[in-house]
């Protein structure tokens, strides 16, 4: 009997070790996927929040840039240097049309699909207008030309700032909800280690009391000799 009782404790404490080790694989396989999720979060982070909102604030000094020069044309006149002026104005559009296509690049979401796409409909208007007033000013159509300026022109480039505010203000509630998720993952993290040592720790005092208990048997069971 008292051998039976020792092979049964042997038995629990190889049951309670394989219960470490399916605890620890599941757990090893619980971290690694919040790892990745964790790891997912901070590059689209960076990748798809932080550089498009880089992308965004150049955009905007490339469009300030081009309106100041545009602005300026109509206060100088035939002064201007015409060659310098397009040239500008050229540069300006590539590198707008440049960080536009690297901002379509980046994961984007509803909101953004929406707001990307608005922006692109009053550029395109803009550039429609400012086409419209090289040519009032080749024509010495003064009149006409500033009220395009200060009228229709001037509404359609705030509509293309009050868009960039809204993409701008989706990419920063974007980031803060994947900070969020990166936290939460963490927090998961946190859990699954604590009960992970805390499983073990038991488990291992089970199995030193089933230890204690099989030799306390062993001792009992020794005959006893007088000299």
């Amino acid at each position: 009997m008292k051998w039976s009782f020792v092979i049964q404790q042997k038995i629990k404490a190889a049951l309670l070790l394989s219960g470490i080790m399916a605890i620890i694989t599941l757990n090893t396989l619980i971290s690694r996927k919040n790892i990745r999720s964790i790891d997912q979060s901070f590059s689209s982070i960076y990748a798809d929040r932080l550089m498009p909102a880089i992308d965004m604030v150049y955009l905007t000094e490339n469009l300030f840039n081009k309106r100041i020069a545009l602005q300026k044309q109509m206060i100088l006149g035939r002064s201007i240097d015409e060659p310098l002026f397009i040239s500008q104005q050229r540069l300006h559009q590539r590198r707008i049309d440049s960080l536009l296509t690297a901002y379509e690049k980046t994961f984007l979401v509803d909101g953004e699909t929406r707001g990307l796409r608005l922006f692109k409909q009053q550029l395109a208007q803009y550039r429609g207008q400012e086409t419209e007033l090289q040519t009032l000013y080749r024509s010495d159509k003064t009149q006409a030309l500033d009220e395009l300026v200060k009228g229709k022109n001037a509404q359609t480039f705030q509509a293309l700032m009050g868009e960039v505010h809204e993409l701008t203000a989706i990419q920063s509630a974007e980031g803060k909800a994947l900070m969020m998720e990166s936290k939460s993952e963490s927090s998961v993290f946190n859990l699954v280690s604590t009960i992970q040592i805390i499983s073990a720790i038991v488990i291992g005092l089970l199995i030193l009391g089933l230890i204690h208990q099989s030799k306390l048997i062993n001792t009992d069971s020794q005959p006893f000799h007088l000299n």
